[in-house]
């Protein structure tokens, strides 16, 4: 707590806007959109890699969030006071950053892809920075952001390395990320059940398995069944494709929210995203393209 009190001392109101700004490119909105964008329209490939690595390393975050289960720094020290329009985004436990793990899982791959030593500079201070901001806006202390970014860089370098391998045999691999996903899963169910772990905390870890368990039956059912191209014509048709698929995804989500609520429904939706994502709409656009 020292660290933040320290940052909480040299806050200015210019400083709070700026770091409100940095926080955001490690939301799951914003992974998510250039994780599309990547994956529609420009290097697959890549993007699964990316997707593993983000989908794999959330498990684990979030995981140690419902097992370790840390309080916040404003619950761990009550005069402590963090900057407040960064709390909305504050959910679940403290141990590890979240935000943290998906800038990490964006950026690090970004950087070591990169072939120029400005932008893997570049890259690299993003996803510092996306982990420095938790700690100034005052919402995760020293020890969640360099949990996460540990965590986040192995997954970065495994699947930057042993990636293409491991699509290769993408069959055993989907198998072992949605056993892993319903472990954590299950895990989470278990801990609410045995009244280990407040309703409120768990929402994160049961997204993110059925997240999890989506890109997991997304990725199998695009590598084995669809194999799209992201190639189009002209350069107007990969913008109104990934046009298209961000509203019609936003519209989906917007849909699913309507029938039912609840924690488990949320992994359900979330799971639906994903597979809407790397499958079902590539299978859209490629059924179009051949027509035309």
């Amino acid at each position: 707590m020292n660290v933040l009190w320290f940052l909480e001392g040299i806050r200015t109101t210019a400083g709070n806007v700026l770091f409100q700004f940095v926080t955001c490119f490690g939301q799951e909105t914003f992974l998510l959109a250039v994780l599309c964008c990547l994956y529609w329209c420009v290097d697959k490939s890549f993007a699964c890699q990316i997707g593993l690595t983000y989908f794999s390393s959330g498990l684990v975050v979030q995981g140690l969030k419902v097992t370790f289960r840390i309080p916040r720094p404003w619950i761990l020290d009550p005069d402590f006071p963090p900057v407040p329009g960064a709390l909305s985004h504050a959910t679940g436990y403290s141990f590890p950053s979240g935000h943290t793990q998906g800038g990490t899982c964006l950026f690090a791959p970004l950087a070591i892809k990169a072939k120029k030593r400005a932008l893997k500079i570049l890259f690299s201070a993003a996803f510092l920075l996306i982990g420095f901001s938790r700690m100034y806006l005052g919402v995760h202390t020293p020890k969640d952001v360099l949990a996460a970014l540990i965590i986040s860089l192995c997954f970065s370098w495994f699947f930057a390395r042993y990636g293409s391998l491991l699509l290769s045999h993408v069959r055993t691999l989907s198998l072992v990320l949605a056993f892993c996903a319903l472990t954590v899963l299950l895990y989470t169910g278990l801990l609410l059940r045995l009244g280990c772990l407040d309703i409120r905390y768990a929402g994160d870890c049961i997204k993110a398995s059925g997240a999890g368990v989506g890109f997991a039956v997304g990725l199998y059912l695009e590598q084995t069944r669809l194999r799209f191209s992201t190639v189009t014509r002209t350069p107007y048709g990969q913008a109104w494709k990934l046009l298209a698929g961000l509203v019609s995804t936003l519209i989906l989500r917007q849909l699913l929210t309507l029938p039912a609520s609840g924690l488990f429904w949320d992994a359900f939706v979330s799971g639906i995203l994903v597979l809407w994502i790397l499958f079902f709409y590539p299978a859209v656009f490629t059924a179009l393209s051949k027509k035309r």
